[in-house]
């Protein structure tokens, strides 16, 4: 590391955790002596607590949150007890909208009640699907991406040597095999003479190992890569619910994988983030192969054309409320866009998030229930 003495009496130093920081150093009078060919220059040392300056996604976090930890999400406190490391390997805060797939699924089918064993049945589907299996997805994500990481994020359990490679493969064996399993097990349940639950699960896994693996490594690829994000965490949860209720009606499956394309626009909002070690290893993501400028426009134009079509076909399907309903609901996540997202969309990734998609579910749930069958 280089530092740098100006004649100025203060340095200003930067840090992308915080507001900038302006740190004065107090030099002593410097003295220089000659003694042949060699130079010496004695200064008085800087208070060691006086200059800490960290990038937050390449420091070790130790000053992280606990919260963040168990979340599985950036700014996550260094921890070593291992459940808590294979927890955080499963990123608790990806699963809400595979879950929020799951009630969408189940209310379009027009076959739940609220009673013990459907909300049983629904409860099951949501673990498969949660937990499990998208546990699974990111463990395996984790995993194939440990290069990456070690560039944009060294503390991550894996990069950081936290957690075995053995603990590890254990950890995704186990996911999976748990949700294929409770898929079967929900086939028996609905009395599915075709395991429709099963192959749902069984089709999702395999997505999500050729998106994570090589030789196709479909995230490598911007377009394709966030495709198949947007399918697994919208269309697949969808369907799951509504077979274990109902029948997947062709309708329903075009709807949802028309709403596919807005869970392709949220797959780009988490690639700013990694663009550093997305354009070292060769990965196309879209601020990769676009630049961020048009990037962050493809994303915000995937997510709000979506919705609008989504809406257009429930007017023109004599479902005017319901329309109307989900128009309410785009008009605050086009306000949150530029609000934060557009402004910058690495440092308001997070904020933009958590304002904007919960008006993006709530128009799932809306549209699950214009379409129930």
């Amino acid at each position: 590391m280089a530092l740098t003495l100006n004649t100025a009496p203060f340095v200003r130093s930067s840090s992308i955790q915080a507001n900038r920081v302006r740190i004065q150093y107090a030099l002593s009078p410097v003295s220089v002596s000659f003694s042949r060919r060699r130079l010496l220059v004695i200064a008085a040392e800087t208070d060691k607590n006086e200059v800490k300056s960290q990038a937050p996604d390449k420091a070790p976090a130790s000053g992280g949150s606990s919260f963040n930890q168990l979340l599985g999400i950036k700014g996550a406190a260094l921890e070593t007890n291992k459940w808590k490391i294979r927890l955080q390997l499963t990123k608790p805060v990806t699963w809400p909208p595979l879950v929020w797939g799951v009630v969408c699924g189940a209310a379009a089918s027009g076959n739940f009640h609220w009673n013990f064993e459907d909300v049983a049945k629904s409860i099951t589907c949501m673990l498969m699907s949660g937990p499990f299996l998208t546990g699974y997805t990111q463990t395996i994500n984790d995993w194939y991406d440990r290069e990456i990481d070690a560039i944009n994020e060294p503390y991550r359990p894996i990069p950081s040597g936290a957690i075995s490679e053995n603990e590890v493969m254990a950890q995704i064996w186990v996911l999976l095999l748990g949700g294929l399993g409770l898929a079967g097990l929900l086939d028996v349940w609905a009395g599915h003479d075709i395991p429709i639950v099963f192959y749902l699960a069984l089709g999702g896994s395999l997505l999500s190992y050729i998106y994570s693996a090589p030789p196709l490594k479909l995230k490598q690829n911007g377009w394709i890569g966030n495709c198949a994000l947007g399918a697994s965490y919208i269309s697949l949860p969808w369907w799951a619910g509504q077979a274990l209720f109902g029948t997947l009606a062709p309708d329903i499956v075009v709807l949802t994988l028309l709403y596919s394309i807005a869970g392709f626009g949220i797959g780009i909002v988490n690639d700013f983030k990694s663009v550093e070690g997305d354009r070292a290893l060769g990965l196309q993501s879209l601020p990769v192969a676009f630049g961020a400028e048009t990037a962050k426009w493809i994303c915000v134009g995937a997510i709000d054309i979506t919705q609008l079509s989504v809406a257009g076909y429930l007017l023109g399907a004599g479902k005017p409320y319901y329309a109307l309903a989900l128009l309410a609901l785009i008009a605050p996540q086009v306000f949150f866009q530029f609000k934060y997202f557009l402004k910058d969309p690495v440092k308001y990734d997070v904020k933009y998030q958590a304002s904007a998609q919960p008006f993006l579910v709530l128009g799932l749930l809306v549209t699950a229930l214009a379409t129930s069958h």
